[in-house]
């Protein structure tokens, strides 16, 4: 029996919301596919370059990929590489331009790597300087990319990043060369190493002095132990999730570990998938036309089903608008009602993301999502076919060459993964929270439901380390709401919050009803206490936040997604904004140079872009 949700194959808010998305951004998106389709009316561009320009593009080259450029007649594909061996997750690219290179010649062509993309780890910046660094790096990310594809030398490419900003970066990058067609191609994730939620426990018991740091380190160095993405649910694995269900990885492919012979394999047959999707050719589908809207509530509903990060309320709605595409908070909040909780991975279960590709992965999110309408089916995709193409996965034949089959069809793991018919949760586990504080978003899929609602006193701090020195003074005890600001992008640069969690924990586990409010970050991995984050307008723009004051009454309700202070409305009315001086935030490792960046950066709501909407 048909499902009387479904409109023509597809939900009806999911329909409803992609409609609204299409008007919304009509005019916009009709000015970027005009400019696309006038930048692909001049492939392949290289022909057109000068002599001297043409010579400078394939002097270092050997003489069969020279010999091709100087006539023209075979593709040119860009590698765009966000490699370096400092990111566990990247050092494995070190090895793909070569295995690139090979497949680009088998097929008549040549590939050079057109530039790198700075790579930076939030995991080695977290709680330090540098992660102040680290939400500009993703504007950095995507400037870096134009300059690589500004020779205009290419007729397609391929992107090789991972981790939280990069693939965001290289996204808008790509689409502002958005005539120009695209494969994504992913490492893939380390084996696993010490259990996620032994991890968590030794962090907590290091925040409260009942362990030392020799212990903390060696679970860290067993969880974090060799090449590949970190295992957990967080950013990084959730843009791997993304590039898979918009359609930018090859089916199956983000999630077969480093290094492995089916790993390699992808990777060649990816280089020949962007070759064969060439202007040159006849299969040519630009990056610009596949990211339509329909591409991008996939990604949306893929971010729900899966418990995704929260960094994605900023970075879809940025890699939107480089599309010429304008979406909502409120389009994420639609979607999550209709949208059920389909996988447990750390944090928001023990499980980590081997333990959820083995137990079905990606082709049985997207299979269920599929039929039940969640999913649109018939977008572009780098492999052909629509969506229904990603519902296989990848294996090795006995001869050692690359095929597909049949996805699971039912979850290998239940307390990892599971069916539309038996969900986790109902709905998605983000909600959008509105009211006399702004607008802020909270991920509930890892939080308690009896901790959905918390109202309490306020306790308001201007730095995570004055909230670390009172916890470890004893100051902080009682039910609380923390509010940690001047946290936004014009304030610091936004920087992920994470020192927040361990003593915010280890107080909810003491008993006390406890949340947090802030116009920072968390995450993917912002783990169990509720908070409502990516405040805005932020404290340093003039928010409602930067009113609050110790003990007023805060209430975070992600039932009903209201943010509230219970305070006298003339009283608040009369309250003047409290400042804060960032003068040490703005100086010391590389942060003066982004001066420019913190004047002109957007509100989180549009993405915390640099990019003006054109």
């Amino acid at each position: 029996m048909a499902d009387p949700a479904l409109s023509s194959g597809i939900h009806a808010r999911i329909g409803e919301v992609t409609e609204r998305i299409v008007r919304r951004s009509h005019d916009r998106r009709a000015r970027y596919l005009d400019r696309i389709a006038e930048a692909a009316e001049k492939q392949p561009s290289r022909a057109r370059l000068g002599c001297a320009n043409q010579a400078h593009g394939f002097a270092a080259c050997g003489p069969s990929d020279k010999a091709m450029l100087r006539q023209g007649a075979g593709a040119n594909l860009a590698i765009v590489t966000a490699y370096n061996d400092m990111l566990s997750a990247h050092q494995p690219y070190e090895r793909y331009p070569d295995l690139i290179r090979a497949a680009a010649r088998a097929a008549g062509g040549v590939a050079q790597v057109a530039g790198g993309v700075p790579a930076m780890c939030d995991g080695v910046t977290q709680g330090e300087a540098g992660m102040e660094l680290s939400l500009f790096s993703r504007d950095v990310i995507a400037l870096s990319t134009a300059v690589a594809l500004s020779h205009q030398t290419f007729d397609a490419a391929v992107f090789l990043g991972i981790c939280d900003k990069i693939v965001p970066g290289l996204v808008i990058g790509a689409l502002s060369f958005g005539h120009l067609p695209a494969v994504f191609i992913p490492a893939g994730p380390m084996t696993s190493g010490l259990p996620n939620d032994e991890k968590a426990k030794i962090r907590q018991l290091f925040a409260e002095g009942k362990v030392g740091r020799d212990a903390l380190l060696e679970a860290e160095a067993q969880s974090y132990h060799g090449p590949g993405t970190c295992t957990f649910y967080g950013t990084a694995n959730t843009n791997q999730m993304m590039m898979e269900i918009m359609g930018l990885h090859l089916p199956g492919a983000s999630f077969v570990n480093p290094n492995t012979p089916l790993r390699d394999a992808l990777t060649t047959t990816a280089a020949e998938r962007a070759m064969a999707m060439t202007a040159l050719g006849n299969d040519y589908r630009p990056i610009g036309r596949m990211m339509d809207e329909r591409a991008f509530v996939n990604g949306v509903v893929g971010l729900h089903a899966t418990g995704g990060s929260t960094n994605h309320t900023l970075h879809i709605v940025a890699m939107a608008a480089a599309a010429g595409i304008t979406m909502t908070w409120d389009d994420f909040s639609d979607l999550a009602e209709v949208t059920p909780l389909l996988c447990r991975v750390y944090p928001n279960g023990k499980a980590d993301v081997n333990h959820f590709h083995a137990a079905g992965g990606m082709g049985f999110v997207i299979r269920e999502l599929l039929g039940h309408g969640l999913l649109h089916r018939d977008v572009e995709t780098v492999w052909g076919g629509g969506l229904d193409a990603y519902v296989q996965e990848p294996v090795l034949k006995d001869d050692g060459a690359l095929d597909w089959r049949e996805a699971a069809t039912a979850s290998g793991d239940e307390a990892v993964l599971r069916g539309v018919g038996t969900p986790f949760q109902a709905t998605g586990g983000l909600r959008l929270l509105s009211g006399d504080l702004g607008k802020a978003v909270i991920k509930t899929s890892a939080i308690a439901p009896e901790r959905h609602v918390i109202e309490a006193p306020a306790r308001v701090f201007h730095s995570q380390e004055a909230l670390q020195a009172a916890f470890k003074a004893g100051e902080l005890t009682g039910d609380l709401v923390a509010v940690v600001r001047f946290q936004g992008p014009k304030a610091n640069g936004m920087p992920e919050l994470h020192k927040l969690m361990p003593p915010l924990g280890v107080l909810q586990d003491r008993g006390f009803r406890v949340a947090l409010v802030t116009d920072g970050r968390l995450s993917g991995a912002s783990g169990k206490v509720p908070a409502a984050i990516h405040v805005t307008p932020e404290a340093a723009d003039g928010g409602p936040i930067a009113l609050i004051r110790d003990g007023d009454i805060v209430r975070v309700d992600a039932v009903n997604g209201t943010l509230t202070v219970l305070v006298d409305e003339v009283a608040w009315a009369e309250r003047a904004p409290a400042s804060a001086n960032l003068a040490a935030s703005h100086v010391g490792v590389g942060r003066e140079l982004f001066t420019a960046f913190r004047a002109a950066v957007g509100t989180a709501d549009t993405g915390a872009s640099i990019f003006a909407v054109a």
